[in-house]
């Protein structure tokens, strides 16, 4: 048997030919709805525009069905009738993943969320300072989602 250069190139092409082949063969096998998963944002804008007309009057802010948001120093606390009133905390950079997650029942009035910014027991400057960086990361995401926002006031 003649085990020469020749012979070991030939070898070394057809082994490196079989390994290219299954790779590319594995990279075919993804399903490519996992690749084109839309972001939060654009999840929300698929909800029709907040009907204004549908809300509750703001006396009887409690009546709200949309999703709610507490702010505070902290986290950010959801509310919504899907998930039986229980409160989910939130850190203020999860709000807009997790309002996408949310089922299309959740959205009565269409796109608009309630928000109140929970300020009673913010007496420093830092609990003041965290309120403020909370509700501009939360306001922020969902004005860029285009989510209406129905302010509710500390009484």
């Amino acid at each position: 048997m003649d085990f020469g250069p020749n012979r070991f190139l030939s070898a070394l092409f057809v082994s490196g030919l079989l390994i290219v082949t299954l790779v590319a063969g594995l990279a075919g096998c993804t399903h490519p709805s996992e690749a084109a998963q839309p972001d939060a944002a654009t999840r929300l804008r698929m909800i029709p525009e907040a009907d204004a007309a549908k809300y509750p009057p703001l006396q009887e802010g409690k009546h709200w069905s949309n999703p709610y948001l507490v702010i505070r120093r902290d986290d950010v606390g959801l509310l919504s009738d899907v998930a039986a009133n229980e409160e989910q905390l939130l850190k203020p950079e999860e709000v807009l993943k997790t309002l996408a997650q949310l089922p299309a029942q959740a959205w009565p009035y269409g796109r608009a969320v309630a928000i109140l910014v929970d300020d009673k027991n913010a007496t420093s400057e830092q609990d003041k300072a965290s309120l403020r960086r909370n509700r501009g990361i939360v306001e922020g995401d969902l004005e860029m989602a285009h989510v209406a926002i129905r302010w509710i006031t500390n009484s």
